[in-house]
């Protein structure tokens, strides 16, 4: 068994059409005006690293995740949201502990690392 513990912090990528960037720009202020101790990451309107798509990504701690977490699953606005806890396995993080809000979207692991 994994202790918990080991999650320093939690991520959240949301994909998006970068042909309609309304949702993805709503769901984005959302989180931004509802918690300012999340960390945006910028708008990649190109697959980067493992991603399939287009998206964004929001860093949080811990202890916004059983707040974070259920506004994403009730206000996505339709869009395909991946939600994996950051323990310092990333390719576990991203494959094997990963949460799917929406369609689950192929991920290339080949890139990611086993460790930090």
């Amino acid at each position: 068994m994994i202790e918990p513990s080991r999650i320093h912090a939690w991520h959240a990528h949301i994909y998006y059409d970068p042909a309609d960037k309304a949702p993805a720009l709503a769901v984005r202020e959302a989180i931004a005006q509802r918690w300012p101790e999340a960390r945006l990451g910028r708008m990649h309107d190109v697959p980067v690293g493992p991603h399939p798509s287009a998206m964004f990504q929001v860093l949080f701690p811990p202890a916004l995740f059983p707040e974070l977490a259920p506004f994403l699953a009730l206000n996505r606005l339709g869009l395909t949201v991946l939600v994996h806890p950051e323990s310092g396995r990333p390719k576990d993080d991203h494959l094997k502990h990963a949460m799917w809000l929406g369609a689950v979207l192929p991920l290339n692991g080949d890139v990611l690392p086993e460790t930090d």
